[in-house]
């Protein structure tokens, strides 16, 4: 019936389907949402207007109940596939963008209501320390695959780094505590799977052109480890700039290699967005900290890499989809 639909729809072109939904999608919420808190820094350290920010915010939130209830219809309709999705050594990795999710809306909504922002953070913060047990559990069965070392499993251990980047503030007494676990499973698991992703960059072959994104998200540790650790101890010290210059280092050579051997489009582009709003935001809160001409001109360039390539990623992914090149497949 849907096929007999979508064929009197618009002939000769696949209409997008929930059947083809990865999961790894909710990365567009992170990057969108990531770069609304880049856009709210920017409105204190440039004077930009704060309705930037707060547009972008509900684009994200919009976007997030979208692909919310349409996972859950993936789920209800196919769910064969979503536990194919979900137990795959690669894709299962992604479940953690959707906790992430959450918990970076949840300072989104903190500009509206801090009891609200309290409990979507604590949702978040659930979600995303049940699945980094179960993905860390997971591997510790032994058995994989060289190949299957993907940039995606830092999700599992850097997730966790999220919920002290966004939980750092929260009054709360409990918060501190559920912060410092948070600190230590995402700061150790985060080295642990850095070094072994590294190893099988350079060890192993290349990683499939679809792939290529994703290698963005190994400056993830840094960027939001330096969030992280200045929301948690709430200064910048020697240690935090060593994570933001070795995010930054390492931008600079994933974001050459990328831009001079590009992979198609495809929607595994959109890894590279929530690793680049964490570095613009890391950028923006260590020059503010620290001050200069130099370093102000860095986070306001990150910014508007992070801005310029969130409009094409936007646009091409409404295009594909509109075209029907896109949730297709």
């Amino acid at each position: 019936m849907e096929s007999a639909l979508s064929s009197r729809a618009m002939p000769g072109r696949a209409m997008p389907s929930v059947r083809y939904l990865p999961v790894s999608l909710f990365g567009s919420v992170m990057s969108i949402a990531g770069l609304s808190l880049a856009w709210r820094f920017a409105s204190k350290a440039y004077g930009a207007n704060i309705a930037v920010a707060n547009s972008i915010g509900i684009v994200a939130l919009s976007l997030f109940l979208v692909l919310a209830v349409s996972y859950l219809g993936k789920l209800f309709f196919h769910p064969d596939l979503v536990k194919r999705e979900f137990l795959s050594p690669v894709m299962g990795s992604f479940f953690g963008t959707v906790g992430i999710s959450v918990l970076l809306l949840s300072s989104i909504i903190g500009g509206y209501s801090a009891a609200a922002q309290l409990v979507v953070w604590a949702i978040g913060a659930l979600l995303t320390l049940a699945l980094s047990a179960l993905m860390i559990s997971r591997l510790l069965n032994g058995n994989a695959a060289p190949a299957s070392v993907m940039p995606a499993w830092l999700i599992a251990g850097v997730g966790s780094l999220n919920i002290v980047g966004t939980g750092g503030a929260l009054p709360a007494e409990w918060v501190h505590e559920v912060n410092l676990l948070a600190a230590a499973i995402g700061g150790v698991s985060a080295i642990v799977f850095f070094v072994l992703i590294f190893s099988r960059l350079v060890h192993q072959e290349p990683l499939a052109e679809a792939m290529r994104p994703s290698k963005m998200i190994l400056i993830a540790p840094f960027a939001v480890g330096f969030i992280a650790y200045v929301s948690l101890v709430q200064r910048v010290d020697m240690f935090a700039a060593l994570l933001f210059y070795f995010g930054l280092f390492l931008f600079s050579i994933i974001c050459y290699r990328l831009a001079v051997k590009p992979a198609p489009f495809s929607p595994a582009w959109w890894a590279i967005g929530f690793p680049m709003a964490a570095l613009s935001n890391a950028a923006l809160i260590y020059a503010d900290s620290v001050g200069g001409k130099g370093l102000g001109f860095i986070a306001a360039l990150l910014l508007c890499l992070l801005t310029v390539s969130i409009a094409v990623l936007s646009i091409r992914s409404l295009y594909a989809l509109l075209t029907g090149r896109f949730l297709t497949a």
